[in-house]
């Protein structure tokens, strides 16, 4: 078996990821699925929520953050039947119904969950509201979307001026208006697009670039009355307004699939086909960012499911000869919101490009679970890769070989699979502290792993 997973700590719910050598020889090979989107499932779950009427949600991703999700507004009175890949029923109560909760909201690591539930509680004229999360999400800026939703009237408090969770919030009766966000935020967009569904009037947002739009998408598909200009980059959504619930299907998540389209372009002669992921194209950046690499991906079977495209990607390792599996390019710019999740891996995949790879723009790495910026560059020079830390990004070496050492997640899902990717390849045994963080996102990111190497080995 080239993995072991050890458990450690396990009074402290720590788990390690050893990752052994691979046997000489083996390869990458088979077809394989991802889980469904997080940010799909967590606005189906919220809208099928504030919805009136039945929501039925099939391939729903099952990860901590969207149980935080359902466990939020199943407290303020929502019936969602226990989550699961099949069908997940949402029983909405409809928009300005939801219940004051009796304990305080627990949003756990998501800061999706708090940051867009911010924009519905907000809007919730006389109802009071407390929301907090863990160690991590405790410290991550909520600045961002407090401060514009106070421009619209909100009454919200909290730590250092409520840049801060725990945050309390007063519902009220909102304002319109209109916020130029100084950042490509989905997150910022869809919250004060969820608080402007029961403002009197037009509420417009406009960013700097175009971020992921699938709020825009659902909130069209529940009936909402919304607008986009894509000339300028504004969503304009109108209230109030009424949602109705609606069946939803939610593909592959390209962020999850992104591990195994790096894996598939650096292990040698690799060949994955991963099924049924989403190809919407506010999220394939990082299917940009590795054809400017030189990688070899084809999307098949292309489709269109709920609203959504979706299609098979295949990945096959380009390097042969003198040729290196990857060539180095500079990322940065309108492309960043597009491929911002996807940047630790996109950092081992440089590891492996011929030349210099310039990753700027993304300070916003910063501020995620961990600061990715500065732990992707750190654990992977622990094992020997080349990497300098910018303000905003990296300058990567590529064409240093890796060796197995331990390293740590830092408890950032995101980090702890870029890890495992990386030490696919890596000479000698690598241990991974901290891999439960991967149940955030991917449960099944390990045994997926395992499966992978089995069937490989088998063929």
């Amino acid at each position: 078996m080239p993995l072991n997973v050890i458990s450690l700590n396990t009074a402290e719910s720590h788990h390690d990821l050893t990752i052994a050598p691979p046997p000489a020889g083996l390869a990458l090979k088979g077809r394989l699925r991802v889980p469904g989107d997080k940010s799909i499932s967590h606005r189906a779950l919220m809208l099928g929520a504030l919805a009136e009427g039945e929501t039925t949600i099939a391939g729903l991703l099952l990860g901590e953050d969207p149980h935080s999700t359902a466990n939020c507004f199943r407290a303020m009175g929502a019936d969602i039947s226990p989550l699961n890949t099949e069908q997940v029923t949402v029983h909405g109560i409809g928009l300005g119904q939801l219940l004051e909760p009796i304990d305080v909201l627990n949003a756990g690591n998501s800061g999706t969950t708090l940051r867009l539930m911010l924009g519905v509680l907000a809007s919730h004229a006389g109802r009071f509201f407390t929301v907090t999360g863990d160690q991590s999400l405790r410290s991550r800026p909520m600045s961002r979307v407090v401060q514009p939703l106070r421009q619209m009237g909100a009454e919200v408090w909290g730590r250092q001026n409520a840049t801060l969770a725990p945050l309390a919030v007063q519902g009220k009766n909102l304002r319109p208006f209109h916020y130029h966000s100084p950042i490509a935020s989905a997150q910022v967009k869809s919250c004060l697009l969820l608080a402007g569904l029961m403002t009197d009037g037009a509420t417009t947002v406009t960013e700097p670039a175009l971020s992921r739009d699938h709020s825009e998408r659902m909130l069209k598909a529940f009936g909402a009355d919304l607008t986009v200009d894509p000339e300028t980059c504004s969503v304009i959504v109108t209230g109030p307004t009424r949602l109705k619930g609606q069946s939803v299907v939610v593909p592959g998540d390209i962020s999850s699939a992104a591990f195994w389209l790096v894996a598939g372009a650096i292990v040698p002669d690799a060949d994955l086909t991963i099924e049924n992921v989403g190809v919407n194209p506010t999220r394939i950046g990082v299917l940009e960012a590795l054809a400017l690499m030189g990688a070899d991906i084809t999307q098949e079977n292309q489709r269109i499911v709920a609203g959504e495209p979706v299609a098979d990607l295949h990945v096959r390792y380009a390097g042969s000869g003198d040729r290196p599996p990857l060539y180095a390019c500079t990322l940065g710019g309108d492309l960043i919101p597009r491929l911002i999740d996807e940047i630790p891996v996109l950092a081992v995949a440089a590891t492996f490009a011929q030349g210099i790879t310039i990753i700027q723009d993304a300070a916003e790495l910063r501020v995620k679970e961990s600061d990715r910026i500065a732990v992707t560059a750190h654990q992977l020079n622990q094992m020997g890769a080349r990497i300098t830390e910018q303000p905003d990004g990296m300058e990567i070496v590529g064409g240093t070989p890796l060796t197995g050492t331990a390293v740590d997640s830092y408890t950032d899902h995101r980090i702890a699979m870029s890890l495992a990717i990386a030490a696919l390849t890596a000479t000698g045994t690598t241990t991974i502290h901290r891999a439960e963080a991967v149940a955030v996102s991917y449960p099944d990111f390990v045994a997926t792993l395992e499966q992978l190497c089995i069937a490989s080995t088998l063929s």
